[in-house]
């Protein structure tokens, strides 16, 4: 009998739940959306905003076709010890117990970055503990209508009768030869009207970086701050074009404010995003300074690059490592042809060429050349080599490159998309066909070397990091010639005005880019 008292006392544990959202591999575009529900089978979707859409959805169905949250269940969070809640306690502080109120809720939480959403059966009280919970549904209240017995005992208790006599307010003075007590009430439309209740305005609860600013956040004047910072973010974020000055000062305002919140609420992580917004004000600045072509100090000379931002740099520079890397045919000559290749089919593995980007490059043989790659393996054509050669604008051969050509286990050596790939292409066919390497008509070698010193300088120009210089047998090894021959090359381009201040020792090459190719340098900031 006490067995089944304790049973029927027990109160079920809050039901809870997640649907996450989680890359396939590294590198790869796809992802897995599981759920932990033992009955929901993982799939994979193709992207991660495909994904995040279909887990919404999937927990959109539980919820409507799930049962209401329970009034006598026990809360989920103070079942896990509220982990998920509490801060934890300073050198001077004891972590205090949470404590459970209110009416049994469906919370959905999820994380700053929407890569899992977690479903709780909890209090009321511990979901508005959670900065980022919603609430789905809400337990009804349990019947507590009394027993017929409490009511008759109720109902006994009140007099039926007043002391005074009954009172109506229609009976008229005198008419049972006494005056009524009470004066009778004028008619409701006879009445003055009743001042208006004044209404209590709610403050505005101000939401920024995925935080709610509470309301009893002191001074008033940082709560102000915060809520308008998340406003002009939100705003900045419809905003036709970027306007990377102003993203900048935000990000400035930001760090400032949250150090400030941080000191009130000796709230770590509040700190390190004012660290995060720090680093993100200086790199919007260092962007806007590139594209509006001023010196990063703001005591240069302007330059206005082709390439305007560190990515790109960073994509040209891999683009170049990996043709070193993995070049097919020795000679500065293919090397050149398989830079300029790879960059016309590097996102998907295929494009469209014609015979004037062949002759156009300073190849003594491009015919020779496009049969070796193709009967290596390396390059596939729509047609004959010869007909390649005379294809025109208006009818382009396709082309494509098999070891370039993403798939399911193999996303491609190269991560920039589809907008960046003819920037990059644009670039290169700028560099190896500048004009006075044209008019003095220098070989691929010479070419190859203008291409390694283009990403390989400093923001002012000068060769390597810091003005180190570069190496000379990474040089020589990059333009495919004994290093014997990098000497030469460098005579070239310095007598076509691509170097100045030219120093040369046995193992490194310093100097600087002239004023008129910094435009065409990939700086290693």
């Amino acid at each position: 009998m006490g067995v089944e008292a304790h049973a029927t006392n027990e109160r079920a544990t809050g039901r809870t739940w997640t649907v996450r959202l989680d890359p396939v591999g590294r590198g790869r575009a796809d992802v897995r959306v599981s759920c932990s529900r033992p009955a929901c089978a993982a799939q994979v979707l193709p992207s991660a905003a495909v994904g995040r859409t279909a887990a919404v959805e999937h927990l959109k169905a539980h919820l409507r076709a799930g049962p209401a949250p329970r009034p006598s269940a026990y809360c989920a969070c103070r079942a896990e010890e509220c982990h998920t809640h509490i801060r934890p306690a300073g050198p001077r502080e004891r972590p205090a117990p949470w404590r459970c109120g209110g009416a049994v809720v469906l919370a959905v939480v999820t994380d700053r970055e929407g890569r899992w959403w977690r479903v709780m059966e909890c209090c009321s009280r511990c979901a508005a503990a959670h900065p980022t919970a919603k609430i789905a549904a809400t337990a009804t209240a349990p019947d507590r209508t009394a027993p017929a017995d409490d009511f008759r005992a109720a109902a006994a208790s009140v007099p039926t009768v007043s002391a005074v006599g009954p009172h109506f307010s229609h009976t008229a003075a005198g008419a049972s030869g006494a005056a009524a007590p009470h004066e009778v009430p004028a008619p409701r439309s006879e009445r003055p009207p009743r001042p208006p209740r004044p209404t209590r305005q709610r403050a505005r609860r101000g939401r920024i970086a995925q935080r709610f600013v509470p309301h009893e956040l002191r001074p008033v004047a940082l709560r102000d701050e915060l809520t308008e910072l998340g406003e002009l973010f939100r705003a900045y974020q419809q905003r036709a074009e970027p306007d990377l000055a102003m993203l900048a000062e935000l990000h400035v305002r930001k760090a400032k404010a949250f150090r400030a919140w941080a000191e009130v609420t000796a709230d770590t992580g509040l700190r390190l995003d004012a660290e995060r917004a720090e680093q993100a004000a200086a790199t919007a600045r260092l962007q806007h300074l590139h594209r509006s072509g001023q010196a990063p100090e703001g005591d240069g000379p302007a330059v206005t690059r082709l390439l305007t931002a560190s990515a790109q740099w960073n994509h040209a520079r891999a683009v170049l490592t990996h043709v070193a890397e993995h070049s097919p045919l020795p000679g500065p000559e293919a090397r050149l042809l398989v830079v300029m290749l790879t960059l016309r089919t590097a996102q998907s593995g295929v494009g469209n060429l014609v015979g004037q980007d062949l002759k156009g490059l300073p190849l003594p043989d491009p015919e020779h050349l496009v049969g070796q790659l193709v009967e290596c393996g390396w390059l596939d054509i729509a047609g004959t080599v010869d007909e390649l050669i005379a294809s025109r604008p208006e009818n382009p051969t396709r082309i494509g490159v098999p070891s370039l050509t993403p798939d399911e286990s193999d996303p491609g050596p190269f991560t920039f998309g589809r907008k960046m790939r003819p920037k990059l292409s644009g670039w290169a066919q700028r560099v190896v066909g500048e004009k006075k390497l044209r008019k003095a008509k220098t070989a691929a070698d010479a070419r190859l070397l203008a291409l390694a010193l283009a990403t390989g300088v400093s923001l002012d120009g000068q060769l390597g990091p810091e003005g180190e210089g570069l190496p000379l047998e990474a040089l020589a090894s990059w333009c495919a010639v004994a290093p014997a021959e990098l000497l030469e090359l460098v005579d070239r381009l310095t007598a076509t005005d691509w170097l100045t201040e030219v120093a040369v020792t046995d193992t490194v090459l310093t100097g600087r880019l002239t004023e008129r190719v910094l435009p065409l340098s990939c700086p290693l900031a």
